[in-house]
């Protein structure tokens, strides 16, 4: 395994770095203060090529690997969770796209996908349907050149401000999993209603929806796959989805491991810095080690993925350790700092609250563990 990133992708890592880290930090203060959408920010990412970082050349984007993906991912979480998160899920739909849409539309729907006002979000999730995507009930009925899409949708990111959105649907008369298809939903048109879902703990910049389909209309070249592929191509994204938050919780926890290092040698009781003290020195080290086993399990995945190799147990160890890591860290974090680290005038009090999504969204742990304990019992 050859995780080596190249001179011109890490070049992009690292402007991306200084972009967030100097512009992003204080902006993601604020927005989670005020609950701000970071979705309406984005013209920056677009210059940048962010938001086509997985769209191929040919089509507007720039086929960034997964490897280095996945690094950019962890640095836009370093300063904005949000972003990082934003940035991630239109990818998925990016990616799902690029294996899944038909000839005829695909380069269409990816070029528009890299281009400003072209924010795409993935719909799964419903009020009854959440760890179990088999379980969706929005309906597809099919009429003249395409589909008309009925029922409800929860939880949807980007949600508020996203344009394209791949929806899971029940195109047939069943209640199996083969009665399930992907669909790319213009959601800019009458039959669509969506509200925000606010008062979230965390990610506050981040928009998270509910969303009502009323007879929205989908083109039938706008179907991904065949249909009855629905299933596979969520569980398809998800697998990739899941590097992206397994780089996020890396970014989350390295900005928790740097401030809490910081604070350590300049904070003194006792007459020194409390960097001196063996339990604060343990909190450290136990977070940077961490950090680098959660780095390592990513790069593998992320690095088996662009090798056309199978990776979901892979995406999934990565996912539920890094994630999970993240919270240890953020907890430690607030810890070293005291009560100052209760109180939002440090930055360690929103990365807590920010760290919790991460084993929840795009399969929980107890997702991620059962996914990764059906490998191992199968003997593969």
């Amino acid at each position: 395994m050859d995780v080596t990133v190249s001179e011109d992708h890490r070049m992009l890592v690292e402007a991306v770095r200084d972009y967030a880290r100097g512009e992003l930090i204080e902006r993601d203060q604020q927005w989670d203060r005020t609950e701000t959408s970071c979705c309406t920010h984005l013209d920056h990412f677009y210059e940048m090529g962010l938001m086509g970082l997985r769209v191929p050349e040919e089509d507007g984007g720039l086929e960034c690997p997964m490897v280095p993906y996945a690094h950019i991912i962890r640095e836009l979480a370093y300063a904005s969770p949000s972003v990082s998160v934003t940035v991630s899920v239109h990818s998925m739909v990016a990616e799902a796209i690029k294996q899944f849409a038909h000839e005829r539309s695909r380069r269409r729907m990816l070029n528009q996908l890299a281009t400003p006002g072209n924010l795409s979000a993935f719909a799964i999730s419903e009020a009854n349907a959440g760890s179990d995507p088999a379980a969706a009930r929005v309906r597809a009925e099919q009429v003249e050149r395409g589909w008309k899409l009925y029922g409800e949708k929860m939880w949807v990111t980007n949600g508020i401000t996203g344009r394209w959105f791949a929806v899971l649907a029940r195109s047939g008369d069943g209640g199996a999993s083969k009665d399930l298809s992907m669909l790319l939903m213009d959601a800019q048109q009458d039959g669509v209603e969506r509200r925000p879902i606010e008062g979230k703990m965390g990610i506050r910049a981040s928009e998270t929806a509910q969303m009502s389909l009323d007879g929205a209309f989908v083109p039938e070249d706008h179907l991904l796959g065949d249909p009855g592929d629905g299933l596979k191509i969520a569980l398809s994204a998800l697998d990739g989805g899941r590097l992206g938050i397994a780089a996020q919780a890396i970014g989350i926890g390295q900005a928790c491991l740097d401030i809490m290092s910081a604070y350590a040698k300049q904070r003194e009781q006792f007459g020194q810095p409390i960097a001196n003290f063996q339990a604060i020195q343990w909190m450290i080290a136990d977070s940077a080690t961490e950090l680098s086993a959660g780095q390592l399990l990513t790069d593998r995945a992320a690095w088996l993925k662009s090798q056309d190799q199978p990776f979901t147990k892979e995406a999934s160890m990565a996912k539920l350790y890094a994630s999970e890591a993240a919270n240890r860290i953020a907890y430690r974090a607030v810890q070293i700092h005291g009560g100052y680290g209760y109180v939002n005038e440090f930055r360690v009090e929103q990365l807590y609250r920010d760290a919790r999504i991460t084993t929840i969204y795009e399969g929980t742990s107890e997702i991620q563990r059962h996914v990764i304990a059906r490998d191992v019992l199968s003997g593969s």
